[in-house]
């Protein structure tokens, strides 16, 4: 019995074993070096991406408006439409957006080393 779980859990992706619904909290599994290490490492990649993308996209945007003009007709009509998209929207919305921030507040609260290291390394990841 033993030996077919091993390879049963062998042949799942390595995100099903470590986010998977079954996957309960990190800390049950590994030590607390390992899941700062892998919250480190996470959060550095996001961070450094941030960053970068970031630049990219600041970099075409006043590389292609001339120095930043601002038009600010324009930005008060845009953000009337706004308004009036997220007055449409805020009914529809509401029930996932609160499903989301419950489920990353019980996976915060359940794997809080790790995301103290993704914390960490996603700030490393901007600074570098």
């Amino acid at each position: 019995m033993a030996n077919r779980d091993k390879e049963y859990a062998k042949r799942q992706r390595w995100w099903n074993r470590l986010f998977g619904k079954n996957s309960g909290p990190l800390a049950e599994k590994y030590s607390v070096a390992t899941q700062l290490a892998i919250g480190g490492v996470s959060g550095w990649c996001a961070g450094y991406l941030f960053q970068k993308v970031g630049k990219v996209a600041a970099t075409s945007i006043a590389n292609n408006s001339g120095y930043i003009q601002v038009d600010w007709k324009r930005v008060e009509k845009d953000v009337n439409k706004a308004k009036k998209q997220l007055k449409k929207g805020t009914n529809q919305a509401g029930p996932e957006i609160n499903t989301f921030f419950e489920k990353s507040q019980v996976f915060v609260k359940k794997n809080i080393v790790v995301t103290s290291g993704f914390i960490g390394g996603f700030l490393l990841g901007l600074a570098s």
